[in-house]
């Protein structure tokens, strides 16, 4: 697997694409495709917005192929990795917040799971519009302020979110509050209008 990605990444932006397709469609890749784009931003930065486009193209498709995988047959994965432990938090959290619960890991360059918010969404009748607009609002910030920190930080960018995880942390938490917060004064709006 690391002969793969390392062909991938001497590919460039394209490699890029590729990467971050196999690792949306749910197939985790070694080194991670957010790790290999600021690399990218730092040792090629006439190639860095390209790269964080192919990034941001290959995240959408994959997830694209891993909602469409959920819906033919995510009822048994789900139910199998939501009985107990952190799937169960993540399946309550989604029955909760909705698609929050996506567009919170897929902004945030923090590791956090996306499969379980991804079968959620597929298997408790989310649209796919809906889904994709989510992961597209998220993810194509994602990729572009990575290429930005890369390219304005160089090799200190790595440490720079190291050393910030705790305020990104915040920022999510303080981001998925005012979401939910909106999510549900939208739909005390629409219970007003149907009355």
């Amino acid at each position: 697997m690391r002969k793969l990605v390392d062909f991938l990444v001497a590919l460039g932006p394209l490699g890029l694409l590729v990467m971050a397709l196999i690792d949306s469609a749910g197939l985790p890749l070694p080194g991670g495709v957010d790790a290999t784009l600021l690399l990218m931003a730092v040792l090629r930065p006439e190639t860095a917005w390209w790269a964080a486009g192919a990034a941001f193209v290959g995240s959408f498709v994959g997830n694209a192929i891993l909602f469409s995988l959920a819906r033919k047959g995510g009822e048994a994965y789900l139910d199998k990795h939501t009985r107990d432990g952190r799937g169960l938090v993540w399946r309550r959290w989604f029955m909760r917040y909705g698609l929050v619960t996506v567009f919170i890991p897929a902004l945030l360059p923090i590791p956090l799971p996306m499969k379980i918010p991804v079968f959620c969404t597929a298997v408790f009748g989310v649209s796919r519009g809906k889904f994709l607009a989510v992961i597209a609002a998220a993810r194509l910030p994602h990729y572009l302020a990575l290429a930005w920190l890369g390219l304005q930080l160089g090799h200190n960018a790595g440490a720079w979110l190291k050393a910030h995880v705790w305020h990104l942390s915040g920022f999510a938490v303080g981001l998925a509050a005012l979401l939910s917060l909106l999510v549900r004064l939208a739909d005390r709006g629409e219970e007003l209008n149907a009355r």
